[in-house]
């Protein structure tokens, strides 16, 4: 398969017809291999426009979201970044290629080590993993000028706003269990300025301050 040629034709019909602008982006998600985050079975799935289980009844989020959430966090290249949900990595990698340090945490193991695999093939070393429950953040790294939730959340964890810096945007999927709202903030003077996007639908958001597993 031409991967490289199914990545074009991912960022021509499901990044750039949707109005994915900042060109950057549009840069990494033509270069990440999404394809080696996912099980070789499903290859020949890797570019289109969907979410797809990963294992552990988790996903990988569908391009499109991947690429629109990494927008709205507008990087710069000097930034930390927390990661709520390693997940299968792929996000993490987008993330990696466009600010200086990212920080992850994942709480299935199986999960963070197989992604770990992938993103040390790849040759990131400002990737950090951890597993652990992402709703009480990390605080031996914060402050974060970046915090993007990868997972379904009732609310934004108090600990990440604690743990961003301010002037620092949080990105998170919040609304109940089965579907939720993009949710960009900007933390002013200790508290968040909040501005609503894109309906999404991840999975839950397990933790102390998420939902309870089931």
């Amino acid at each position: 398969m031409d991967f490289e040629k199914l990545r074009d034709e991912m960022v021509e019909n499901q990044l750039v017809s949707r109005g994915i602008t900042d060109s950057r982006v549009l840069h990494v998600m033509r270069k990440v291999p999404r394809h080696l985050f996912m099980d070789e079975s499903t290859w020949y799935t890797a570019y289109d426009d969907l979410a797809f289980p990963i294992g552990e009844g988790q996903t990988i989020s569908q391009p499109y979201m991947v690429a629109i959430m990494t927008e709205l966090l507008a990087l710069k290249g000097d930034e930390a970044i927390l990661e709520i949900g390693t997940g299968s990595g792929y996000q993490t990698a987008i993330l990696a290629e466009l600010s200086k340090d990212v920080y992850t945490i994942e709480r299935i193991q199986a999960l963070s080590e197989k992604a770990g695999e992938v993103i040390k093939k790849l040759g990131y070393s400002n990737v950090h993993l951890k597993v652990g429950d992402g709703t009480l953040g990390w605080p031996e790294a914060a402050p974060f000028a970046r915090i993007v939730i990868t997972a379904g959340t009732p609310e934004t964890p108090e600990p990440l706003i604690e743990q961003l810096s301010e002037g620092g945007i949080i990105l998170a999927p919040v609304g109940d269990r089965f579907s939720q709202q993009l949710l960009k903030a900007m933390k002013r003077k200790g508290k968040l300025s909040k501005e609503y996007h894109t309906p999404c639908v991840f999975v839950p958001l397990v933790g102390k301050y998420g939902w309870k597993a089931d």
